[in-house]
């Protein structure tokens, strides 16, 4: 199976997790968009939160009913993507530039799923880039302040703006996107606190005690990972 075909395959699975009168929230790349698209064809009663605006018209172009996170409130399930899944399920997202709405669609879930194709699984965090969103006021004030705080967690990179077309890529908040390539996160804890105490950050791709379970796709089928 290629990692496509192993994505789509946990999308499929993650789908059937779904019944009807559930409140969904969605997720956001390439992973979780074979979840909805498996969702709406199994066209249930239920109403869905994205995490971007590109899911958001995914979803709608396919039929799903889709609302505002706060007309919904509590959601019963969330399924999405992760760049790189940890020890313990922990995880590290944003490579789609959307952090921050997966993170709030995530914390207002009763059950979150992640599902991945099987490349993603790592011993240790860190390979893929951090994403940290930061308000575009004083932005390059924040990064010192953000090399400050690698550096009290013993990583010693400086963080790169992340640029497309030659501008600063933009998220649906209006915010920049710094990528910190750290190698190896030895503590993620630590470095998630850190790094959210530092002002002009808005948060950033650490998702740690968020995710229920993991649904990876690999050469022998869907394989269910819990913490």
């Amino acid at each position: 199976m290629t990692a496509d075909d192993q994505k789509r395959a946990a999308g499929e699975a993650a789908a059937a997790l779904a019944e009807a009168g559930m409140k969904v929230g969605l997720g956001t790349g390439s992973t979780a968009a074979w979840f909805v698209k498996a969702l709406a064809a199994r066209e249930l009663d239920i109403r869905c939160t994205p995490t971007s605006r590109a899911t958001a018209d995914l979803g709608a172009g396919l039929g799903l009913r889709m609302f505002e996170l706060d007309d919904l409130g509590e959601l019963d399930l969330t399924v999405d993507g992760a760049d790189e899944i940890g020890p313990g399920l922990s995880l590290i997202k944003g490579g789609g530039a959307a952090l921050l709405r997966e993170k709030l669609v995530w914390e207002a879930s009763r059950r979150c799923v992640v599902i991945a194709d099987a490349a993603k699984k790592v011993s240790t965090l860190g390979a893929f880039p951090l994403p940290i969103e930061v308000i575009p006021f004083g932005h390059r004030s924040t990064q010192a302040r953000i090399c400050d705080a690698l550096v009290e967690c013993d990583i010693g990179i400086a963080p790169r703006l992340r640029m497309k077309d030659g501008a600063p890529v933009l998220t649906d908040n209006g915010n920049y996107i710094y990528d910190a390539a750290c190698g190896r996160i030895a503590e993620p804890a630590l470095l998630a606190g850190v790094l959210k105490s530092v002002t002009g950050v808005v948060d950033h791709g650490l998702f740690l005690d968020l995710a229920d379970i993991a649904m990876i796709g690999t050469a022998s089928g869907v394989v269910t990972i819990e913490p």
